[in-house]
Parts: structure tokens; sequence; C-alpha cells
């Protein structure tokens, strides 16, 4: 008797010729968790600084009406921040390509995004592995669908090579999971791990969220790291940081989403405030959080049909980012052990003055990867 075909072969064939937008999702985690956590997170204490009550990174994107507020922030001419970024990655990407060209990887992107920039990685990628697999990871599975169609339909990277998988890879826990999973579906092949766009800025600690992904690295591995950085750090450049966010509609529609659709708070723009300030003396910090600064308390209904009393004054943390000093990567990349195999930096060229901010795209090998050596770090950081 022969074997039976196992329901994904089959699968793969019945959609192989199929027009309809189906899409495959590989799910870690019960959604309705993430619906309790986010639920509690809203029941904070007081706070007039963002400490109390809060959304927490991957809420900002969880569910269908943040994903299209994303979306549609992303389209904005007006969030010159993402369009920089977007101009900038194509340049640095060129200059970290050729170290990971024949290295045979398989590419897991965590955080997709619009998938503008998982499409420029696995074009290339791709070129050099034919047989490579596509992973995106996303706490979203509404932003794994709307991110997967940039590399897969724009660049005609082959479904059945792709598994998008819904996890929060905030968690060490499930970061440990994917990582077992990985070894079982690709062995000892390599990986390249993607954490783009700024996305370790968004976290509470940066350092606790870069520790949970070097975890699973292995020495074969490595890490694409993107992130927002600065020259100068004073109490100017963290006011300009703020307002970087402030310059778009489509980005307050965005930190907003989260609150109006899981929420029956009256979403108003006045009562949003973005703040800058110095992190550490090594990077600047940006909070945007919404307030109420009305007279008179105001009452919160939450998904579990409970209310939450907003006093005077209080705050709801809707967003966190950060721009990295050379000094604080140079910090964050030592503790975790891992070492620049490259290291590409460039200002943003938007404003009509010269601009101390930018963004910088690192390559990551972990400490007992053979070429992960001190001198080459020394060398990178000077």
């Amino acid at each position: 008797m022969s074997e039976p075909v196992h329901v994904i072969r089959k699968l793969e064939k019945a959609l192989a010729d199929d027009d309809f937008a189906w899409s495959l999702l590989l799910v870690g985690e019960d959604q309705t968790d993430k619906l309790a956590t986010l639920t509690g997170d809203l029941r904070g204490p007081y706070s007039t600084t963002g400490d109390g009550k809060q959304i927490a990174s991957g809420f900002s994107y969880w569910g269908i009406g943040p994903t299209i507020a994303w979306a549609n922030a992303t389209n904005d001419p007006f969030y010159l921040v993402m369009k920089a970024g977007a101009e900038s990655f194509l340049r640095h990407w060129r200059q970290i390509r050729p170290h990971v060209d024949h290295g045979g990887f398989h590419f897991v992107s965590l955080g997709v995004g619009t998938g503008v920039k998982d499409r420029t990685i696995l074009a290339d990628l791709h070129r050099y592995n034919p047989d490579m697999f596509y992973i995106p990871v996303d706490m979203s599975s509404e932003m794994l669908r709307l991110g997967q169609v940039e590399p897969v339909r724009g660049a005609g990277f082959p479904m059945s090579q792709v598994l998008p998988v819904q996890l929060d890879f905030s968690l060490g826990d499930n970061m440990t999971e994917l990582g077992q999973m990985l070894a079982k579906l690709i062995g000892d092949e390599p990986i390249l791990y993607g954490l783009t766009g700024n996305t370790l800025a968004n976290f509470e600690s940066d350092l606790e969220q870069l520790q949970t992904i070097t975890r699973v690295l292995r020495p074969q591995d490595r890490l694409l790291l993107e992130v927002a950085s600065t020259d100068a750090l004073n109490e100017q450049t963290a006011k300009e940081a703020a307002e970087e966010y402030h310059q778009t509609r489509a980005f307050a529609e965005f930190v907003t989403s989260a609150l109006r659709y899981n929420t029956d708070l009256r979403i108003d723009n006045e009562h949003l405030d973005f703040r800058g300030e110095i992190e550490d003396d090594d990077a600047l910090l940006v909070k945007i959080v919404w307030q109420n600064n009305s007279p008179d308390p105001i009452v919160m209904g939450l998904p579990d049909h409970t209310d939450v009393v907003l006093e005077r004054g209080d705050t709801i943390l809707l967003y966190t980012t950060r721009k990295f000093s050379t000094e604080r990567l140079k910090k964050l990349t030592s503790e975790c052990e891992l070492t620049p195999v490259k290291h590409v930096r460039s200002r943003f060229r938007h404003t009509r003055r010269p601009s101390p901010f930018g963004l910088d795209l690192l390559l990551l090998a972990p400490g007992s990867a053979p070429d992960a050596v001190s001198t080459l770090a020394d060398a990178i950081w000077k």
C-alpha cells in the first residue's frame, strides 16, 4: 500500500493554479488570550506620563482596522520619514547584499509591515537559493496577509515556499518555539532574520527584545537590523524627533486605531500628545499618548464590557519609538553578543538644513559565528 499524501501537499497542488486570493497561515496563539492582554493593559494605573494604561507594541497593528490605518499611513506623501526610509533601504541593502548573496539563506521576517522591504530582500536571496523558504512572522494575521502581497504577487516569489506565522515574537517562549519549529523545518541550513523598519524601537525595552531574538540565532544565522539613528542628543533634537510623527494626519489615525477599534472611546486628535525626551543619555525616546485634557473624567468601555474611568490628566500610551546613537547600538550589540558584519548609515535628505537623523542597517552575526571577531566590530564602531 502506498503512503497517504499529506494534506499540505494536496492543498499545495489544489491552490497552485487557483486565481482566488487564498493565503495559508500558521496560527501560533489563541487570539482570546491576546484580547485579554490588551484589556488588562488598558486597566493600568493613573499616570500623566504614559506609564500606566497602554497599547503594547504589537497591538498597535493588531486587527483589520489598525492594519488598514497603517497601510494608509505608509502611503501618505506627507509621512516623509516613511518615504525616506524606503529610499534609504535600497541603498543600504545593496551594500549588505554581498555578505549574504551566496550563503543559501532562508528568510524569516519579524514584523512584516507592508512587505516592500521583504520584496527587495527576497528577490536577491531567491536568485541564489531557489529552494529557500520565506517565513513572515507577525502578531497580526491581517498584517501578514497584507505584507505578503508585495513579495509573493509583486515579485513573483513562489507561494508554495511561503509560510506566514501568526505569533507575538516579543515573548521569549514564543521565540523559542519558533526557533525549534524552524530547526525541524529547514535543519541546519542558515536563516537570515529580518527586523527592519525601526521595529526594535517600539518595544518597552529594546535590549530585552534584542536578547529575545538573539537567543534563537545559531552560528550560521544572521540578523538584519534596521533602526532610526541620531547624531545629536539634546532637548531640541528630542522635540524634533517627536515632531516628525506629528506632521501627518494619517499617522495620527494609525496610532489611535487600536483604541478606536477595541474601546468605545471617542477619538479626538486634540487629546494626542507627542513627547520627545533623552533616554539614558544615548537615545531619543518618543512617546505618543492620549491624554484626558478635559476638565471632567471620561468613561471608556473595554472589550469585556467593563468600564475604566479616565480621570483628568490620565494617559494611555499609544506608541513608543526611538532614535539610537552609535553608542546605544554598540551597547545593545555588545550585551547581546552580536558582531556587526556590515553597518551602513545615511542621514535624511528631505530637510532644508542638515538633519541629525537617519537610518542604519546592520548585518549582525552571533558571537559564536566563525567571522564574528572583535577586530571587525572595533573597526565598524570606530
